[in-house]
């Protein structure tokens, strides 16, 4: 995979001409609007990509797009793919290594995740302080590549705390309620259980999503800053009487669209990298 991840970042720096991106982001369901606020767009389909893998589910439009956000350049995946979808678990970390490859330090993932706190509900936007992998699968399991990090690394500052504090800055600026949880990667395709969400509020977890925990574990095995943003789509089963459903999930992340924009775009003007 390492010689596919070398050419597609060869790809995207010869097309991003003289953006010279820093900072990488993925936009989770119904979040993709995002990238319409960049400017000076170069856009990459996934299928132009050999070896990248392509979402096949609704709200993630599988592009590539390098340009400028709040001024800075970014690199931005809109849309991502998902162990549910039947990809080898490496596979989930193709898009950060081939950030990591084009001289990336810092990702910024988002989700749409349900929240396990009856007091946080639908539209509202949670910091990730940390995760929980219920899966039992890794991206990083398999032959360990000593070029790109260690075998056994360390994940007790997974979720960067200064770029969580300046997130948190951020949304204080643009008058945001910014909330902060421990996030649970779910395998799916189904929902969870109420029985499942009662175990996962007793571990500790604040919200439930299909997502972001594999991109989380390759971008700091390959020493990459992150942080994350969860937009909550719904209460979790059992804290709702409607059946849970994706287009809720799409739906919902539209709802809260303007006030994520402003945080995202504001926390990228202002991050400090160094």
């Amino acid at each position: 995979m390492n010689d596919e991840i070398k050419a597609v970042a060869e790809t995207i720096l010869a097309r991003a001409g003289d953006l010279k991106p820093r900072m990488a982001l993925v936009l989770g369901s119904g979040l993709g609007g995002l990238a319409e606020r960049i400017e000076q767009p170069v856009v990459l389909p996934y299928e132009e990509l050999p070896g990248f893998p392509r979402p096949g589910v609704e709200g993630h439009a599988g592009r590539l797009i390098v340009g400028r956000l709040g001024g800075r350049d970014v690199i931005c995946m809109q849309g991502r793919v998902h162990a549910y979808e039947g990809h080898d678990p490496e596979r989930l970390a193709f898009g950060v290594r081939t950030f990591k490859d084009i001289g990336c330090e810092m990702l910024l993932l988002t989700n749409g995740a349900g929240s396990l706190r009856p007091s946080v509900g639908a539209g509202s936007l949670m910091a990730i302080t940390d995760h929980i992998n219920w899966t039992g699968t890794n991206p990083l399991i398999g032959r360990n590549d000593e070029s790109r990090g260690l075998r056994f690394f360390d994940m007790s500052k997974a979720y960067d705390p200064d770029l969580r504090q300046q997130l948190k800055a951020a949304a204080e600026a643009e008058g945001i309620d910014l909330t902060e949880g421990v996030y649970l990667w779910y395998l799916g395709p189904n929902f969870e259980t109420p029985a499942e969400i009662r175990a996962f509020q007793v571990l500790g977890a604040d919200a439930v999503g299909m997502s972001t925990v594999p991109e989380c574990l390759a971008a700091v095995h390959c020493g990459l800053r992150v942080a994350a943003v969860s937009v909550i789509t719904n209460l979790a089963a059992g804290l709702q009487t409607h059946a849970l459903s994706h287009d809720e999930t799409v739906s919902e992340s539209a709802k809260a669209a303007e006030s994520f924009q402003r945080l995202i775009t504001r926390f990228v003007a202002d991050v400090r990298l160094d």
